[in-house]
């Protein structure tokens, strides 16, 4: 039986994800299990996720999946290669994981692993150097260094879904998991223009406008996202906790925020003086931005200096197996799990006792981060809610 590995974020699970779900098993065989590693309460473009993550995980689960694992936080938000190198990593770390499924705007491995295969080239970093002398945008001078090497097949970089598509690719290099390119379906990644399926981008505006979304995402998830609404659980945004983010950012002196300058260019003197002279966190994101510096970045670097998240180091990958819900099928992949992953792995709160170096560290920071992440709730939480919550069984 095929096992097939998904990294995802479903900050909202909506139809061209149920869509991938049911492809996978159009492909692989109507039994092939689905392993989700899902992005917990931070997502990639430095933000809170709109939902928290067992609530995400439930709707994986009733549109699909059949396991979910988490993928930390310092993965969750980081830019492309580390959180694809942390995903990859935790499905391989199951040791039940056959497939690897991504979508991408291309649909056809081909260019993905032309680019792939020239990002791990030495000459590339010689290439990019030189752009970025001339004062290109990181992205503009990767994709120009790619093409002195690979020509035209450089340009799959320019889509978003295709330049993740090949840091999987990258990831998968020393891993057994074979990968699986699924076109993707619908409006382009933060696209806000109507599509045959909504992105998860303008589902979130609609939701926060109070617009009708449920039509753009399954009835299940619907059901799960109306609870939660209902209980004061989300939606959750950074601005509900603007104050506290901004009592952290003007707390901090220039020095403070070097170690979340990922590309140790100065960039850390600019945002520090955006903080001293703004007054709202939109306010900050606006004074430090400039062309060299998207604005995608830039939210990484406020939400990192907030939570105090480092940057992984090269080949630094997850420690642990977080479950953040299963059905059935997916307690049948534990069992076998216990005996085949590679890693630690965590089914409820009481099993942290058992974790000692890193995989400690990382759960500890992580609760950390959950009681702030909680703060943004209409009421006020007790913090230490990780270790008293288990996993959604289905």
């Amino acid at each position: 039986m095929a096992v097939a590995g998904v990294i995802a974020e479903y900050n909202v699970f909506h139809l061209g994800h149920a869509w991938q779900l049911s492809e996978v098993r159009r492909r692989l065989g109507a039994d092939t299990a689905a392993v989700v590693c899902m992005s917990g309460n931070f997502v990639q473009r430095g933000d809170f996720a709109l939902f928290d993550k067992r609530a995400r995980a439930e709707t994986a689960l009733r549109g699909g999946a059949d396991l979910v694992l988490e993928l930390p936080t310092p993965w969750a938000s980081a830019a492309a290669e580390r959180f694809a190198a942390g995903g990859v990593a935790v499905l391989a770390g199951t040791g039940v994981v056959t497939h690897l499924v991504f979508g991408c705007e291309c649909g056809e491995l081909a260019p993905l692993r032309q680019a792939a295969d020239g990002l791990d080239d030495p000459r590339y970093h010689t290439e990019l150097r030189r752009f970025l002398g001339e004062g290109m945008t990181f992205a503009a001078a990767r994709q120009a260094a790619l093409g002195v090497l690979i020509g035209d097949a450089a340009r799959c970089l320019a889509s978003p879904n295709n330049a993740l598509a090949v840091e999987y690719l990258r990831a998968l290099k020393d891993c057994g998991m074979i990968p699986v390119a699924l076109p993707r379906s619908g409006a382009g990644h933060d696209s806000l223009e109507p599509g045959p399926y909504l992105s998860a981008s303008a589902i979130r505006a609609k939701i926060l406008s109070g617009m009708d979304w449920r039509l753009y995402v399954p009835q299940s998830t619907a059901e799960v996202l109306e609870r939660e609404i209902s209980q004061g659980r989300g939606p959750v945004t950074m601005a509900a906790s603007e104050r506290a983010v901004l009592a952290r950012l003007r707390t901090m002196p220039e020095e403070a925020f070097f170690p979340y300058d990922g590309g140790n260019e100065g960039l850390y003197h600019r945002f520090y003086h955006a903080v001293r002279s703004a007054a709202g966190l939109d306010a900050v994101l606006a004074a430090a931005k400039t062309k060299r510096y998207p604005l995608a970045r830039l939210r990484r670097m406020l939400l990192h200096s907030y939570l105090d998240v480092r940057t992984p180091a090269k080949g630094e990958t997850p420690p642990c197996l977080r479950v953040l819900g299963a059905n059935a099928a997916g307690r049948r992949l534990l069992s076998s799990m216990r005996k085949r992953a590679l890693l630690p792995v965590l089914t409820k709160p009481g099993s942290v006792r058992r974790l000692d170096g890193d995989a400690k560290r990382v759960f500890e920071q992580e609760s950390r981060y959950t009681d702030l992440y909680t703060l943004s709730y209409p009421e006020l939480l007790p913090p230490g809610s990780e270790y008293r919550t288990g996993p959604v069984l289905l």
